[in-house]
């Protein structure tokens, strides 16, 4: 579904895809991307933001909900500035369920004949596979150790072992026969981290035709990515009752360690070079910590949560962003920078985690965020960043063994998913066949 063809041809056109844009964190980046895009740029840029939900409905529903917001936006700066709005927005819906491969064949291709290229893929849906809370270690631990364990708690409840429906469809067998004859894919680690792989892999083309700067993905992660619930001899998190954060912790690795010389030949397989333009680069942002429905909860204890973020970041914690609207803050920014100002960042203080933060106002930033292995940059002793005393207590500072052990993880990584991308794009093909 487009909304309209694009401007003049001498606009400059930016095109920007954002997955999972129907709600939560999704429908907040487009909001803030389009906010900020009309506030910083002329009247010759136009941007096309391309959404994806998982049905026509969610799409019309979407368009709808930012066609509004669009309005309110003029409407207000109009109200509040001499200078009105010039810069020029397109919106165009696709619909993709990533935790069927074959949807998100379809929408590669269908994106690769409608399009002349992206600038930037911002890949944040997902979910997080959480059945409940265990209360009795929640009261304890908010009661004990307040704001710690609302920044990195404990207490959310996973399942385990919960894997996608059947992806190659036989009708004669039954759909216990179809599972035990196709390998198991893990229903999250499909959502989060390998239905977004292979859609980036089928539209490198499309990222590596950006005529100003590299084509940017950006990971949607997250506080959450421990070392701890990840291994990679369960690289899709199958056996782990920490689903989601093994996904966002492999989320990191792959973003961070993509430019390493080890993980090149992976790299290059992963996002095939074309001639005459630079290869896309990744990133890694997340949202800070925002009151979403990512766990089911009761109307009365989303209100409880609420105020617990908010009175977490009033004694100090800079990553209680509450709103999704505040949380897209890092992924936007990543969106929208110039590449001379973030390759001039990572130049001096190394690649990095970016994540959004806040002050005790709720005045928004950027912030550089440790990763475990990785550090703050990937650089030993570096010293960028937030105290200690905000990171998570089972990280420590950056050693050279550990930078090592981090780069020999990510090939190791980098290897899983291509095979992995090779195994089912070949299953795929034969039942195509």
């Amino acid at each position: 579904m487009t909304d309209q063809k694009d401007g003049n041809v001498g606009d400059i056109h930016s095109y920007v895809l954002v997955t999972g844009a129907n709600g939560g964190l999704g429908y907040a980046i487009c909001c803030r991307l389009i906010d900020e895009f009309v506030l910083t740029r002329p009247s010759s840029h136009s941007l096309r933001l391309i959404i994806t939900t998982r049905d026509k409905a969610k799409s019309h529903d979407t368009i709808a909900r930012l066609k509004d917001h669009i309005f309110r936006t003029r409407k207000h700066h109009k109200a509040h500035e001499k200078t009105p709005l010039v810069a020029k927005i397109y919106l165009q819906a696709e619909q993709i369920d990533l935790c069927r491969l074959l949807s998100v064949q379809r929408l590669a291709r269908r994106l690769l004949h409608s399009l002349p290229k992206l600038d930037t893929v911002i890949l944040n849906a997902g979910h997080g596979g959480f059945t409940g809370v265990d209360w009795p270690l929640a009261i304890w631990t908010i009661l004990t150790n307040f704001p710690y364990s609302v920044t990195y708690p404990t207490f959310k409840v996973s399942g385990v072992g919960d894997t996608t429906a059947p992806q190659v469809w036989d009708a004669s067998l039954s759909t216990k026969q179809q599972e035990q004859q196709q390998p198991a894919l893990g229903d999250v680690f499909c959502s989060n981290v390998f239905g977004h792989y292979l859609l980036v892999h089928g539209i490198a083309s499309l990222l590596s035709n950006s005529s100003t700067a590299p084509g940017r993905i950006v990971w949607v992660g997250s506080l959450e990515s421990y070392e701890s619930t990840f291994s990679t001899s369960d690289i899709q998190g199958l056996s782990s009752p920490s689903a989601y954060e093994s996904s966002k912790r492999l989320t990191d690795i792959l973003a961070l360690s993509s430019t390493l010389p080890s993980t090149h030949p992976f790299v290059r397989q992963f996002l095939p070079p074309a001639s005459n333009h630079r290869p896309p680069r990744q990133y890694v942002a997340h949202p800070g910590i925002c009151a979403t429905n990512i766990i089911p909860l009761h109307w009365i204890l989303v209100y409880i949560m609420t105020a617990a973020f908010y009175l977490a970041r009033w004694v100090g914690s800079p990553w209680h962003t509450v709103t999704a609207y505040k949380g897209a803050c890092a992924p936007v920014w990543l969106a929208l920078v110039s590449q001379e100002e973030l390759d001039a960042m990572e130049e001096k203080e190394g690649a990095g985690k970016w994540g959004s933060g806040v002050n005790y106002r709720g005045e928004e930033r950027v912030l550089r965020t440790e990763v475990q292995g990785w550090g703050f940059g990937g650089k030993v002793g570096d010293n960028v960043g937030l105290s200690k005393r905000r990171r998570p207590r089972e990280v420590q500072d950056l050693s050279k063994e550990g930078r090592e052990r981090f780069e020999l993880l990510g090939r190791e990584c980098w290897q899983s998913m291509e095979r992995l991308r090779q195994e089912w794009e070949d299953l795929l093909r034969e039942d195509d066949d």
